[in-house]
């Protein structure tokens, strides 16, 4: 199994999380720099054509990619720990998190959106900092709402086991760093992610642990 990776990416970090929950190890990591723009050259294009990281090829070939559908892959495939609930409440519940993370706040923020906010309407550093801090705001004011008023939340996003949502909720914390974002002001969403940054297979999924990371951002 190989996974392209960049040290950045809070996809891959997602991945990685649950690569090491279950104790899934890899062939090899494949390095795909994004601050080269080493995601446009063809060689990885041919990989995942939206040009975007991670990207997950298993031992027969398979290419898997955006990083849901591969923590899904990933709990079918290898079930324990279990990162979904059993009932569909539950999971329903736990994807909706896991989404608001993933598929409503992180692509606005990515790379290739600072590029060409920065390329094509000329936003100064500043102003895309101030874009980005925005949007990690609105969706750390959502999630925390959701999980402060939610019987079903617990020692985590989701009752006492670990879910999809939480390895989400810990990518949006590191996001928020970079952006900015003060996640003191959510009490319940700082909590739970402090208690996940004491589990081994998130710290050592951090990006600042991943080959060619600074040793602060």
């Amino acid at each position: 199994m190989k996974l392209f990776s960049f040290w950045r990416s809070l996809a891959t970090y997602r991945v990685r999380i649950a690569l090491n929950l279950k104790g899934i190890a890899l062939d090899e990591v494949i390095d795909v720099n994004l601050v080269q723009g080493k995601q446009r050259e063809e060689a990885f294009r041919k990989i995942n054509p939206m040009m975007a990281l991670p990207a997950l090829i298993e031992d027969d070939g398979t290419v898997l990619f955006e990083s849901l559908a591969i923590l899904e892959y990933l709990d079918e495939t290898h079930p324990a720990p279990p990162l979904l609930p059993k009932d569909a409440k539950g999971r329903a519940r736990v994807r909706g998190l896991a989404q608001l993370v993933a598929c409503d706040t992180h692509p606005l923020i990515v790379p290739r959106v600072r590029e060409y906010l920065a390329h094509e309407y000329k936003i100064d550093e500043a102003g895309v900092l101030k874009w980005g801090h925005h949007w990690h705001t609105a969706a750390l004011t959502a999630l925390e709402t959701h999980l402060s008023g939610s019987p079903e939340t617990g020692r985590y996003a989701h009752g006492d086991e670990i879910t999809i949502a939480d390895i989400c909720l810990a990518g949006q914390a590191v996001g928020a760093a970079y952006f900015k974002a003060d996640v003191s002001a959510f009490p319940t969403f700082k909590r739970i992610v402090d208690e996940l940054n004491t589990i081994d297979a998130f710290a050592r999924a951090h990006p600042l642990k991943q080959p060619g990371a600074p040793a602060s951002v």
